[in-house]
């Protein structure tokens, strides 16, 4: 049975959505992955160790905080910039707030501002890499331990950088399953004694 032009156009054309829609889902993991390795749109590096090397030469970083619409914590910077030795180990600090009366978890995103520095900025340990969760009224001192990488004098780009800026935005995200469930315990328990 043969299919008429008709059909045989708009099989080809099911088929291209499909692989085009494959792709797009395709885009966004490859993208990250891309970013991270890059340091491109300014997207840190991870570091498992300390840098071996600490240079003489120094470098401003300016630490930024927000919060995304809709999530209510007060969230900031705990220093507003530190002078660096580049290629030592620093610990900088932020603190968050929950002012309301429910347990509230968020994620931070974060970047760095110029771009060509993100790859050189690398966190050691950071409360970006989980998420938080916050108690009502529980207010958190969370640190983040970093170094500038030296291969940043030696790139075409980096080696004009004087300060780098530090930015995180905290996002609400959905309760662990545990402390949903707890909750759920505490508006349960008011409800039933009002019966």
């Amino acid at each position: 049975m043969r299919m008429s032009p008709q059909n045989r156009t708009m099989t080809g054309l099911l088929g291209v959505a499909a692989v085009m829609t494959s792709l797009s889902f395709a885009a966004v993991p490859f993208y990250d992955w891309f970013c991270r390795v890059t340091g491109y749109a300014g997207t840190t590096a991870v570091a498992t160790s300390e840098s071996d090397v600490v240079l003489d030469q120094t470098m401003l970083v300016r630490f930024d905080a927000s919060t995304s619409a809709g999530m209510p914590w007060e969230f900031k910077p705990v220093q507003k910039e530190m002078e660096v030795q580049i290629g030592a180990t620093n610990l900088a600090f932020y603190e968050a707030y929950n002012p309301t009366d429910r347990v509230i978890a968020g994620t931070a995103g974060f970047n760095v501002a110029p771009d060509t520095a993100g790859g050189y900025f690398a966190k050691i340990e950071c409360f970006c890499f989980t998420e938080q969760v916050l108690q009502p009224g529980e207010r958190v001192s969370m640190p983040v331990s970093f170094y500038i990488d030296p291969a940043i004098v030696d790139d075409r780009e980096g080696k004009f950088v004087k300060a780098i800026t530090l930015s995180y935005t905290f996002h609400t995200t959905a309760l662990p399953d545990q402390q949903a469930a707890l909750d759920l315990d505490n508006v349960a328990a008011p409800a039933a004694v009002r019966n």
